[in-house]
């Protein structure tokens, strides 16, 4: 059974860090891409970053460019979200997800997500000073 758990959330100032942490298993994490994602209240969600299983292709969002970085852990199952520079728009539930198809995961990741097919529960970050 595969299963996503995120961890990591929690409130921070503007200007402050965070690391989400996507803990994975039931699967083997390092043939399938990985991303991030994130949702607001009221809007849609939206993907964040992904990278691929070699860990050498990498995709962000231009929001958050330059003040996130994406990498992943193979050994440990995991893939993590360094978050600096937080802002106030920064806001959301974050998910992380992967796919059933190891060779299509990282373009339906850049893609937007939506075909996608194993989510994590999400963890709530939030910049408020």
């Amino acid at each position: 059974q595969v299963q996503l758990v995120e961890s990591g959330g929690g409130l921070v100032q503007p200007g402050g860090s965070l690391r989400l942490s996507c803990t994975t298993s039931g699967f083997s994490m390092a043939y399938y891409a990985i991303g991030w994602f994130r949702q607001a209240p009221g809007k849609e969600r939206e993907v964040i970053s992904c990278v691929g299983s070699s860990a050498e292709s990498t995709y962000y969002a231009d929001s958050v460019k330059g003040r996130f970085t994406i990498s992943r852990d193979n050994a440990k199952s995991a893939v993590y979200l360094q978050m600096n520079s937080l802002k106030p728009e920064d806001t959301a539930v974050y998910y992380c997800a992967t796919d059933g198809d190891f060779g299509a995961s990282y373009y339906r990741c850049i893609a937007g997500g939506k075909e996608l097919a194993y989510w994590g529960q999400g963890t709530q970050v939030t910049v408020s000073s």
